[in-house]
């Protein structure tokens, strides 16, 4: 507890607007997984509801938990569990679970508690913890392209190598975000374009070495190409039906929309509780509440960017902005897929979709932010107890 009394720490804003995106989750995923209930024959809709309950209140317990952690631990702790996580990739690379005759090995089961779980969602958190470390050391010199290959990037190409077969979306995703990362860790542009260049060229030569020998490596490279096939076709009946079902729903939701659970696209839509939950959620709240949502997103980007500028370390700033704007850059994904502005990724809308893994790692991230607004709060405190301190006249003036 702080000195003032206060249990929770850090930033209330993004507090708040963590609070409302989960408190209004509970809506969208109850009526969207009567899907599962009554279309599929899996659980009832009440089961699901009680699920996201627990998975939400265990992620924001963890949030709790995480961000009384001072953020400087995470130096340390990223550079330990860099090593498990690429081990924990290879484990869940070779299991060889495949769905429709694609690489499916996304997830390990957690034998005691008999759960799945997404070894890149973690994977990502450890990664760009990694590298917002790596660039605010003092000791390194960025202008030495060589000395930064082997602690730099090749963690970042092993860890985008290995989820890349099994989730395209999740690798372009992170791989994104650390190429943003080192950009505002001040490494040299004339380099950062050669990595980039050189993750493209791999990326193209795992795809041409996929389509020619499909048998050596399982892959999901026939998935993303129907999948940018169908978002480029103009004819509906081109196995894009998933999309034609969300423009359908988010058509229907006009203004106000239909109103909470009365969403019908919701029994005809796969994956309405998860990838396209945001189409049930305008069907149901209309353009009002897509919007609204689109705004709550914008203000925890507003506070992430608040909050790293605040920070008065390297390392705080890029943790910050390494962990927050993938979240946003989810979302927006997103919602985007359900508009048809990108092609079907199979990311979920962060804090509001079911599911566990994802959730809890995002809620581990904004802990490890609200860790870095709340340590900043506390030397603010100090500062202005100091100057109180110091010249409590001048203070009690500028109050007034």
């Amino acid at each position: 507890m702080s000195k003032n009394g206060n249990i929770i720490l850090g930033d209330k804003v993004l507090w708040g607007a963590l609070a409302l995106l989960s408190i209004f989750s509970f809506l969208p995923v109850f009526s969207a997984s009567s899907n599962l209930a009554y279309v599929v024959g899996q659980g009832t809709p009440w089961g699901y509801l009680f699920k996201h309950f627990i998975v939400m209140m265990f992620g924001f317990g963890l949030m709790f938990a995480i961000h009384k952690i001072p953020y400087q631990y995470f130096k340390g702790i990223s550079i330990l569990a860099m090593p498990l996580i690429v081990l924990l990739l290879i484990y869940t690379a070779s299991q060889g679970n495949m769905i429709g005759g694609a690489n499916a090995n996304r997830w390990i089961k957690i034998p005691i508690v008999g759960l799945s779980f997404q070894t890149s969602s973690l994977a990502a958190l450890v990664l760009l913890s990694y590298v917002a470390h790596y660039l605010s050391k003092t000791d390194i010199d960025l202008n030495n392209f060589k000395s930064a290959i082997l602690p730099l990037w090749v963690p970042i190409f092993v860890v985008v190598f290995l989820i890349l077969p099994s989730n395209l979306s999740t690798a372009v995703l992170i791989f994104f975000t650390a190429i943003i990362l080192v950009f505002l860790g001040g490494y040299p542009l004339k380099y950062m374009l050669i990595m980039f260049g050189t993750g493209l060229f791999f990326g193209l030569v795992f795809i041409l070495f996929a389509k020619a020998f499909p048998d050596m490596l399982p892959n999901r490279v026939d998935t993303w190409v129907n999948r940018i096939e169908n978002f480029s076709a103009s004819d509906s009946n081109q196995g894009n039906y998933q999309i034609e079902r969300a423009k359908i729903a988010i058509a229907t939701g006009g203004v106000v929309g239909l109103g909470a659970g009365k969403s019908v696209m919701k029994n005809f839509l796969p994956q309405s509780s998860s990838d396209f939950i945001y189409a049930i959620i305008v069907e149901e709240f209309g353009l009002i509440g897509g919007i609204g949502l689109i705004v709550l997103y914008l203000i925890l980007l507003f506070r992430i960017v608040v909050i790293a500028h605040k920070s008065q370390t390297v390392f705080g700033k890029l943790l910050v902005l390494g962990l927050g704007l993938p979240v946003i850059i989810q979302a927006f994904a997103n919602m985007g897929v359900a508009l048809q502005v990108f092609p079907v990724t199979g990311q979920t809308l962060p804090l509001i979709s079911s599911g566990g893994t994802a959730a809890w790692m995002t809620c581990i991230a904004f802990g490890i932010i609200l860790s870095v607004s709340s340590e900043e709060k506390i030397k603010e405190n100090k500062e202005e107890s100091q100057e109180f301190n110091d010249n409590p006249l001048a203070v009690l003036s500028e109050t007034l």
